[in-house]
């Protein structure tokens, strides 16, 4: 095992936990952020991977993923209309 494979193996051990615990909160807001969240460490996974194991297919997998993901986040964000940031039943100024 080198040092790639082993800096994989602590992300993959304290960073995904974060992750998971996040997305799995109550609101959508913040189950969101731990989709962000675990899109950069997955990210960041798979460009450790490709240098471990000197495979440029990896790469190419996490530099896809580093530019789909906040896209992704943007498109959900879009989604969600703003629903979850307000407390339920908490009136705007606009709104009567």
């Amino acid at each position: 095992m080198n040092a790639w494979l082993l800096a994989i193996a602590v992300m993959l051990t304290l960073g995904m936990p974060p992750c998971v615990w996040a997305a799995g909160r109550d609101s959508a807001v913040e189950r969101l952020a731990g989709l962000s969240l675990a899109t950069s460490v997955v990210t960041a996974v798979l460009l450790l991977t490709a240098q471990g194991f000197g495979r440029s297919s990896f790469a190419d997998l996490g530099l896809v993923l580093a530019v789909l993901g906040p896209t992704g986040t943007l498109v959900f964000s879009r989604f969600l209309g703003g629903r979850s940031i307000e407390a339920p039943g908490a009136r705007t100024h606009g709104n009567p």
